[in-house]
């Protein structure tokens, strides 16, 4: 019995710092929720025809616009450990890169949906000279 405490206990001082270390904080949460959403819009937008799929894309990019001021007003918390700030900025990117694609899936589909007439709503969403290959 007394061993069986000792390896619980054991087990939970390893575990703690660790369970401080792996996970997202909160804002990284529900930013990851949005833009799980913002892609279910923009995959709708893509499904969609005419006005209604303008319209989805012009929800979309609200949305983006809205997550795009979150991410840069984001900040990790006071007094964290080297660990955790590379955990926290390791989230903050992947966020970004998710970002930066449905911002670059939007584009294209206005690109295609109106012939290249669609580039005076090119960089609205912060993606200034991101077109160009």
């Amino acid at each position: 019995m007394n061993k069986f405490l000792t390896v619980t206990l054991a087990a939970l001082a390893l575990a703690m710092p660790l369970s401080g270390i792996a996970a997202p904080d909160e804002a990284q949460k529900q930013l990851t929720q949005r833009a799980q959403d913002a892609k279910k819009k923009l995959a709708a937008a893509q499904a969609a025809q005419g006005p209604e799929r303008q319209k989805m894309m012009q929800e979309h990019m609200k949305m983006m616009q809205e997550m795009m001021a979150q991410m840069q007003k984001a900040k990790p918390r006071a007094g964290m450990k080297p660990e955790q700030m590379r955990e926290w900025m390791d989230e903050h990117m992947k966020l970004m890169q998710q970002m930066m694609g449905q911002m670059m899936d939007e584009h294209h589909m206005m690109m295609q949906g109106m012939g290249g007439a669609g580039m005076g709503m090119h960089g609205q969403g912060g993606m200034q000279g991101m077109g160009k290959k």
